[in-house]
């Protein structure tokens, strides 16, 4: 049996590296693929399971604990501000019934990939392959297709993960600005954004996976201790449920499904985590491994959001450590902690979308590769931080990837994945199957279109309220010792100073 080596694609970045192979200074997990032919005369049928040889596979604890890393990351701090736009009651209702939902698109999206690796012989499958596979081996409409499923999740990925990149350099800043803020003014983001482009950069510099392995693993530590501490001010001094808490104004809703979406959404792990297990049938099930941890996830981020905002109510920050007391040092440690790994975090979302980009264009550069890769790099971050900085809130922010992008990735694409999928095989008894993907794929545009409304209008409200000619004004304003500068509240320049105050 020839081994082969499976090329690190989509979220393969947010697998630890303690169960996988580091060759040649880049980071890939060594698949050796099994011989369908050998098989089916041996057995009569291609057992892709039994075909699988991983180098080093993944127990079902192991996908269990990676799959809970790969969840449990910043959406968490927002829940607090999905609940507050659903009320209590509403909210813990409204998140069980949508984690459902993204559960169950993630369970569909492995299931087409196990039928899938029978029918093409294959015993490993990325996102992009699912979907091109369905199209190829589904029905006679579907194989021009397949080009098309291919490019559209490739391209969903790199939006939804770009988009993410941006938003997580607006946490970057708030949470850095909370702690400068409290000791020596605050500052307005999209200065801290400009201050954080070069560091991004330099991040994003790193030549390969392998060196930011040990990156991943701190911020995972400092997340996992800010949240804690977190958890702790959200338990003390709770004031009682009251009946103006339990519900919400039923337009917040778009705005609470697209938080709650973009907190729960993992489609982007699902097959790489699939792909590295030692017995991926376990993977799905009633009590499989998806199932488990899915559901753990759901009910820590019921907590967070039903505790955080009984807690701060109408105050609720997009990111609720904002509402924590500025002037405690436990709270600037935690501001610190979780600005720190968001940082870190960035640059792993950072290479899903260099991968894809580089892959569209390596090509044209042969002569040159590497500078060209470089300069790329460079490109992209400058073009995330400048997104930031024309839309600096996390709230509107996250809602609208949340809406457009994991809307589309996580619930449409899966749904027409299993209709190509199972089109000659059948949709049940009374087709029950294609009643329920209608109904999800009505949920899935339904979100997209008024989730993705309400964000942008959100967004526009911003430069409704504070236009963005103020910004350039004071950034002017900087550079000219004449002239005072006036951020918020706080003067942090005047002309008879020497300096920032």
């Amino acid at each position: 049996m020839e081994k082969s080596e499976k090329p690190m694609t989509e979220l393969d970045t947010f697998i630890p590296k303690d169960e996988s192979g580091i060759t040649n200074g880049s980071a890939k997990y060594e698949i050796q693929k099994g011989d369908p032919e050998a098989a089916l005369a041996l057995s009569g049928q291609f057992d892709p399971f039994k075909a699988r040889v991983l180098e080093h596979p993944v127990t079902e604890l192991g996908t269990l604990v990676h799959l809970l890393k790969s969840c449990l990351g910043t959406g968490i701090l927002a829940m607090p501000l999905a609940f507050k736009c659903s009320g209590l009651l509403v909210g813990v209702f409204a998140t069980v019934i949508e984690s459902l939902i993204c559960t169950h698109c993630a369970y569909i999206l492995v299931v087409c990939a196990h039928e899938l690796y029978k029918r093409s012989g294959r015993t490993i499958m990325t996102f992009a392959d699912v979907a091109e596979e369905a199209c190829r081996r589904g029905p006679s409409w579907s194989k021009k297709y397949s080009g098309l499923a291919r490019r559209m999740v490739d391209i969903g990925i790199f939006i939804t993960y770009f988009g993410t990149c941006s938003a997580y350099s607006v946490i970057v800043a708030r949470n850095f600005d909370y702690v400068t803020g409290y000791y020596w003014g605050s500052l307005d983001v999209r200065i801290y954004l400009l201050i954080l482009l070069v560091p991004l950069i330099i991040l994003c510099y790193v030549p390969n996976l392998k060196y930011l392995t040990p990156v991943s693993m701190i911020s995972n530590g400092f997340m996992a201790v800010g949240i804690a501490i977190t958890c702790y001010y959200l338990v003390i001094d709770l004031p009682p449920v009251t009946n103006e808490k339990l519900s919400a104004d039923i337009t917040l809703m778009p705005t609470f499904f697209s938080i709650t979406i973009f907190a729960l959404e993992a489609i982007g792990v699902i097959m790489p985590l699939e792909n590295n297990m030692r017995k991926p049938q376990k993977f799905i099930g009633l009590c499989g491994v998806l199932n488990q941890g899915l559901a753990a996830v759901t009910l820590l981020y019921i907590l967070v959001g039903f505790l955080g905002f009984l807690k701060f109510g109408d105050a609720t920050e997009a990111n609720v450590t904002l509402n924590l007391p500025q002037s405690d040092i436990a709270a600037q440690i935690v501001q610190i902690l979780i600005g720190l790994a968001i940082f870190g975090t960035f640059g792993l979302q950072f290479f899903i979308c260099l991968e894809i980009a580089w892959n569209g264009i390596k090509d044209r550069f042969k002569k040159h590769p590497t500078l060209a890769n470089y300069v790329l790099r460079t490109v992209m971050v400058i073009a995330a931080v400048s997104i930031a900085i024309g839309v600096p809130t996390i709230g509107p922010f996250i809602s609208l990837i949340g809406a457009l992008c994991f809307s589309f990735l996580g619930l449409i694409i899966p749904i027409l994945i299993e209709i190509v999928t199972f089109w000659e095989k059948g949709f049940g008894r009374y087709n029950w199957k294609i009643i329920k993907n209608v109904i999800v794929l009505l949920t899935g545009i339904l979100a997209l279109i008024f989730g993705t409304k309400s964000a942008i209008q959100d967004i526009i409200d911003l430069y409704t309220q504070k236009p963005i000619g103020e910004f350039f004004s004071n950034l002017t304003a900087l550079f000219d010792l004449s002239k005072e500068v006036v951020f918020g509240n706080n003067t942090i320049l005047s002309a008879n100073s020497t300096g920032l105050i």
